[in-house]
């Protein structure tokens, strides 16, 4: 990147696009080594990155630091949703607890001299007493009581502790909107992937996207140009679900916002997603950002606008508009065969259970 002989240390390397990141800084001629970090070792080719396994919440991430002399730290491990890591608590000890001692052993060492973080739009949440866009300066309308938003939120207050006390260290925060790619498996991916897409009754939110390379590409430069501040990072543009929807060619059943919940534990529990509330108040309310900084300041634009985003997502998907009736009768028929997930208040929704899964890929 901007300099010879940089070592970069990177978190998150057992997830996709944590894994993409490191193997692209390995590969630019400024750098000399990039050590990829994470609890389990990445599946596939690593190219020239260097594994090590170590946990982030355990103080050990400082010796690695030391022994590697490393000089640049790309935070990518914040998760957006327990999936397989155990559950809430887990979920929020990897997200809190690992940054937190990720800064600190940061903070100490004298070798690094630049910090770039992976964060995300939905630290501003989803209301409807939001903005049309989000600027950098602004606050969420409610701030967050639990959850991914509210790791975000302590995580970006303990970021900014380390940019005052070591002013030595250059500190970059990318607050990235939800990225979709043919190969990313996240919340939002894997719900535009359902061949019957549930929407909020009364309710068509404005949706802003971040290609995946467009994401690779904004973490290098981040890293390259060595800018600090906080950038909000996606696409131009912004698109109502319906228009999102008719574009991918989904069949769709708008139900009551409060049954959102109940069909995301049935896909849950089929491996097909997960309705965090921060997903069901974004499927609700929407959010867009204002990305003037990041043009302006940060030097970045994406290539992708929302809109190519969202076509380069769905080129490989098989449509399914116009076959709602026929998805629900398929389904219908298969209710009395697993009446564990049918019963209870809301056993008129249709069981998901015979969706197919969705395509592999590392979820992030």
């Amino acid at each position: 990147m901007a300099s010879v002989g940089r070592v970069v240390l990177v978190t998150g390397v057992s997830r996709d696009l944590g894994l993409k990141f490191a193997r692209a800084a390995a590969e630019h001629p400024g750098v000399d080594r990039v050590i990829g970090v994470d609890v389990v070792p990445p599946r596939g080719d690593i190219g020239g990155v260097s594994f090590v396994r170590a946990d982030i919440r355990n103080p050990i991430i400082a010796k690695v630091i030391a022994k590697e002399d490393v000089d640049t730290v790309v935070h990518m491990s914040v998760i957006a949703t327990p999936g397989s890591t155990g559950g809430r608590t887990t979920m929020k000890e990897l997200n809190v607890i690992g940054t937190m001692q990720l800064l600190a052993a940061c903070q100490k060492s004298p070798q690094v001299r630049q910090l770039v973080v992976k964060s995300t739009t939905t630290v501003y949440g989803a209301s409807h007493r939001d903005p049309a866009m989000f600027t950098e300066e602004m606050e969420p309308r409610h701030a967050a009581r639990s959850g991914y938003a509210k790791d975000v939120a302590e995580i970006e207050g303990y970021v900014r502790g380390l940019a005052r006390r070591r002013p030595d260290v250059s500190v970059t925060v990318l607050r990235c909107a939800n990225v979709i790619g043919p190969e990313v498996r996240s919340p939002i991916a894997d719900y535009l992937r359902l061949p019957l897409v549930p929407t909020v009754l009364g309710f068509d939110p404005r949706l802003q996207f971040l290609h995946e390379r467009d994401l690779l590409t904004a973490m290098c430069h981040a890293v390259a140009t060595g800018q600090p501040g906080t950038f909000n990072v996606a696409g131009s543009g912004v698109l109502p679900l319906s228009q999102i929807l008719r574009r991918l060619g989904r069949a769709t059943v708008p139900i009551p916002g409060f049954a959102l919940g109940q069909v995301g534990n049935t896909l849950k529990r089929f491996g097909l997603g997960e309705f965090s509330p921060e997903l069901r108040a974004f499927l609700t309310f929407g959010r867009g950002v204002d990305t003037t900084r990041m043009r302006t300041e940060l030097g970045f634009s994406p290539v992708y606008s929302t809109v190519a985003a969202l076509d380069d997502f769905g080129a490989d998907l098989r449509p399914t508009g116009g076959r709602a009736e026929r998805v629900l009768g398929s389904l219908e028929q298969r209710l009395d065969r697993a009446p564990a997930f049918v019963g209870g208040p809301h056993s008129d929704l249709p069981d998901l259970s015979d969706l197919p899964e969705a395509p592999g890929g590392a979820r992030d």
